[in-house]
């Protein structure tokens, strides 16, 4: 055998090659720790999801709940209230009935009654011009 350095008459071998197939079992490695990262990822987040959608739930009920409570409560505080002005209209026709008769006490009582309501009625629909005036500048904008 003749002495040759080594690498002489050996093949070439294309550096690129020898590293390549390191290099792309790194990018492999790579991307597949990418992918199940993205897999966990995914996987928080509908977890995330779904606890967020319970809780809104749990909270819609309890207002739910609660907003029917206070409903009931202020149906009955409205017919006491009701009930408290006819008591307070009766009484006032028994205090005037002595000093006017009893129907010059009812005349009295209601026409007190009725002008309040024309007074309650007239705010209102002042109110409601203000509304109304209110959305149709937004309308013409």
């Amino acid at each position: 055998m003749q002495d040759t350095p080594p690498g002489e008459n050996a093949p070439p071998v294309h550096e690129s090659a020898a590293g390549g197939a390191d290099e792309d079992t790194g990018a492999e490695d790579a991307l597949t720790a990418l992918r199940e990262e993205v897999a966990v990822l995914i996987e928080d987040a509908r977890t995330y999801a779904e606890a967020e959608a319970a809780f809104q739930k749990t909270r819609a009920a309890i207002a739910g709940k609660t907003a029917g409570r206070a409903l009931v409560l202020l149906v009955l505080a409205l017919v006491l209230l009701h009930i408290a002005l006819i008591a307070l209209a009766v009484g006032a026709v028994f205090a005037l009935a002595p000093l006017v008769s009893v129907w010059g006490a009812i005349a009295i009582v209601v026409g007190v009654m009725l002008a309040g309501v024309v007074a309650l009625v007239l705010m209102a629909r002042k109110d409601g011009a203000v509304l109304a005036a209110l959305f149709a500048a937004g309308e013409s904008s």
